[in-house]
């Protein structure tokens, strides 16, 4: 009995071991079959190359852009399908001429593609490192020759560049300024830009016609009209700018930014030494003054931006004062200010009168308000730190006002001349 009991308790607790070892066998085998590797191209796995080549034929470029981060192989296998003959066929479009649609839908349906293609770009080169990247990019855009600086024959009627352009923007966009610097420099050494620019601010104004334009065309569709935060193109404009003098950068911002010719699109270097012109030509360099001025970079101080428009005002020479005002009225209020301040501090006196008297007329002329312009001379007359400093000012204002009128009547006295001097001679004689 006793042995029995025996046995039958030896035997109970080897069942359940045996029990217990055969659940344990199953829950192991059941975690290995769960925790082996799976492909990393998923249900792609069954399908052969050929056939995943073939359904990347079907896709969109934003399709193929987010199918791109399923995995890191699929990415691979996109890369591959890119750098086919008929993935870079299909995907690089080069219809940069064919302008026909009528409200500006091929313009836009071609950017719209180049977008997009920059996403895709940026998502299936995310895991390289930013020189690696550069590289790979340029290999596959180097067939493309309108998106070279010199690669077009006709570029004022090319989408080539703006096409770029939004492509390096959607790429670029959000990386930090150590890679975009990269960029910079990396573009600037394939286009051998600064070499360039060298040239044109080193050569007398209008010397190189062609080169300018092809600078102002690069520097504004490539690298600074795509970008909708004012940071970043400050950004941008900054690179191109702050390695030359202050001259130089003068130089360059008329070029990028200046009045242009509407039937060849070259920069019009007389327009404002010659004649009294319109705020459509001064615009985009008010736009571009106030960008360095209102963004706040360390790079760019106010005395800075300050000086830079004083050398605009000569450059190729010394603007008409008219010219002078219009532009600081389109740079705004504090730029405005801050420049009459620091003429006054410097003791100009005399020309910050006749620079008041022409932003009076500048406003009577394009109907502004007159208030801004009284607000705006008492201002500037704060700025004087003694009674005798701010009266002398008032008095060569009334000055400059009355030798400006003295001039305008001159003039039309003269038109009134030559007008009756041309009637006399083309009138018969009895």
């Amino acid at each position: 009995m006793a042995s029995r009991r025996n046995t039958s308790f030896t035997l109970i607790p080897n069942q359940k071991y045996r029990r217990s070892n055969r659940r344990s066998s199953y829950f192991s085998n059941t975690r290995d079959s769960d925790f082996q590797p799976l492909s990393t191209l998923g249900n792609f796995k069954a399908l052969p190359l050929e056939i995943f080549l073939i359904i990347l034929r079907y896709l969109s470029v934003k399709d193929i852009s987010m199918l791109s981060m399923v995995s890191k192989t699929v990415s691979q296998r996109i890369i591959n399908y890119i750098s086919t003959s008929s993935g870079s066929k299909r995907l690089l479009l080069q219809d940069f001429h064919n302008l026909e649609l009528p409200g500006g839908r091929q313009d836009s349906t071609i950017l719209e593609h180049y977008r997009s293609l920059g996403l895709l770009f940026k998502r299936c080169t995310l895991l390289l490192p930013t020189k690696e990247r550069l590289k790979y990019i340029h290999k596959i855009l180097a067939e493309v020759s309108c998106f070279k600086f010199n690669g077009c024959a006709a570029p004022m009627q090319c989408l080539g560049l703006p096409c770029y352009g939004m492509f390096l923007q959607t790429l670029t966009a959000g990386w930090d300024e150590l890679e975009c610097h990269r960029v910079y420099n990396f573009l600037c050494e394939l286009s051998n830009l600064s070499r360039k620019m060298q040239t044109v601010v080193c050569s007398k104004p209008g010397g190189a016609r062609k080169l300018e334009l092809r600078i102002r065309l690069f520097c504004r569709n490539v690298l600074l009209d795509h970008w909708t935060h004012r940071s970043d193109s400050a950004f941008w404009l900054t690179r191109i700018l702050k390695p030359w003098p202050m001259v130089n950068q003068a130089r360059l911002l008329y070029i990028i930014f200046g009045p242009i010719s509407p039937q060849d699109g070259q920069v019009v270097w007389q327009k404002m030494i010659e004649d009294p012109t319109d705020d459509s030509s001064l615009k985009d360099l008010a736009d571009a003054i106030k960008l360095l001025y209102d963004t706040g970079t360390k790079e760019w101080t106010a005395d800075d931006v300050i000086s830079l428009v004083d050398e605009l005002s000569v450059v190729p020479r010394e603007w008409l004062l008219e010219n002078n005002a219009r532009l600081l009225i389109l740079s705004g209020n504090n730029i405005c200010f801050t420049f009459m301040a620091s003429k006054a501090v410097n003791g100009r006196a005399i020309d910050l009168a006749r620079l008041m008297v022409f932003l009076a007329l500048v406003c009577e002329k394009e109907l502004y308000c007159m208030d801004w312009a009284v607000k705006m001379m008492q201002k500037v007359c704060n700025v004087f730190s003694t009674p005798v400093e701010r009266n002398n000012f008032l008095q060569s204002v009334a000055n400059a006002f009355a030798c400006v009128i003295m001039e305008m009547m001159q003039s039309i006295m003269s038109d009134e001349k030559t007008k009756a001097w041309r009637n006399s001679l083309t009138c018969p004689r009895s």
